[in-house]
């Protein structure tokens, strides 16, 4: 009884760990795109690179990350003292037994002074 609990117990963990290492590249990509979206907006409030530049720059780093989007995906809007960058996407997951994909919307919205 004792040795079933320990191989349930390992496989339980060994389980958890192949979770986690599915799902937290996903995870940290998105984190590491939302702050390259945070930072081309606040930079580019006060310069004159054009939408179709930061899209350009955006989804460089996207392609970096290995992240599933294409360019028209991304969404940028200039106004008088304002950039707002956003983009949706998916990440497909195959975990044993279950699949999923998983939904991010990084953005990111800087107003001037």
């Amino acid at each position: 009884m004792k040795s079933l609990r320990a191989i349930l117990g390992v496989a339980l963990v060994v389980l958890a760990f192949y979770c986690a290492w599915k799902l937290i590249p996903p995870y940290f990509a998105n984190y590491q795109l939302e702050d390259a979206i945070a930072e081309e907006a606040r930079v580019n409030t006060y310069t004159p690179k054009s939408e179709q530049d930061m899209r350009q720059t955006i989804f460089k780093k996207a392609q970096d990350l290995e992240i599933p989007i294409r360019e028209d995906d991304i969404k940028v809007q200039r106004s008088n003292n304002s950039v707002a960058i956003w983009v949706d996407y998916s990440v497909h997951v195959d975990l044993p037994g279950y699949p999923l994909d998983l939904q991010f919307h990084p953005s990111s919205k800087n107003r001037g002074l």
